[in-house]
């Protein structure tokens, strides 16, 4: 009997959300799991500069985001969708669907529901929903149309990485459901953000974010301090009906011992 291969798949908006957000994870379920990692981006960035045009710029992103996923042995996917343009509909859910036949991933990371910014929030309903559609036979079936992978064998876990900042647009908190100790994985997980060199002039004009990797630092340092550890990263699991009930994720990796 051949065994399938772990596989796990973070779709996030742009390129280094999952950096910033749920890469120490990775880095452990990769290293300690056995896990195969894909890292997705619903955009290539073409937003991200005052100085070159979304052409220029979306092809350094997208080269970025591509080594920081080779720097720990993952796997880079770009969507090309254009950024403050993600939207819920047929033709990207479509392509989120593909993506998860042609990955085949047991265990999906994606944006919370809410978050600052509406790409990372349609990114959230499109991954839900992908996952959802994803083992039904019929759902990208079309006249003429022949599809490359078959639909998944079921419904994989599906988890929401932190909000940016932990809260919502109000400011008001979302507390993660869980947390998952990173303390072994933060320089990995640096080492991936510091791929973005490109953001950092963007981040400081547009955002006030004048060092990237350490304000993720700072960040993961502040969940690490919730849980009673040095760094962590924050999830909740999406739990509705048809979907995995076991956190699978906080059993691969235990959980930090404040969640």
């Amino acid at each position: 009997m051949i065994s399938m291969p772990r596989v796990a798949l973070a779709i996030l908006a742009h390129p280094d959300d999952a950096e910033f957000l749920c890469a120490g994870t990775l880095v452990r379920l990769h290293r300690e799991c056995g896990f195969e990692i894909h890292i997705a981006t619903m955009t290539a960035g073409d937003c991200g500069s005052a100085e070159l045009p979304p052409d220029g710029i979306a092809a350094i992103r997208r080269a970025e985001g591509g080594a920081a996923a080779i720097a720990v042995g993952a796997t880079y996917h770009c969507l090309e969708v254009r950024d403050l343009r993600v939207n819920y509909g047929d033709a990207q859910l479509e392509m989120v669907c593909r993506l998860l036949n042609a990955v085949r991933p047991q265990l999906v990371l994606t944006h919370s529901p809410d978050d600052y910014h509406l790409d990372h929030e349609q990114t959230s309903r499109l991954v839900r929903a992908a996952t959802f559609a994803a083992p039904i036979q019929n759902f990208l079936h079309r006249p003429g149309h022949t599809e490359h992978h078959r639909p998944l064998d079921a419904i994989p876990h599906l988890f929401y990485c932190d909000a940016l900042e932990g809260k919502d647009i109000f400011g008001r908190p979302i507390p993660p459901a869980f947390t998952v100790d990173i303390s072994g994985a933060i320089e990995p997980k640096a080492a991936m953000l510091d791929c973005h060199e490109s953001q950092r002039a963007w981040l400081r004009k547009h955002h006030g974010v004048d060092n990237l990797v350490e304000s993720m630092r700072d960040w993961s340092r502040s969940r690490g301090a919730e849980a009673g550890v040095d760094y962590a990263e924050g999830f909740r699991q999406h739990l509705g009906h048809s979907y995995p009930q076991g956190n699978w994720l906080g059993d691969l990796l235990g959980l930090a011992s404040g969640s």
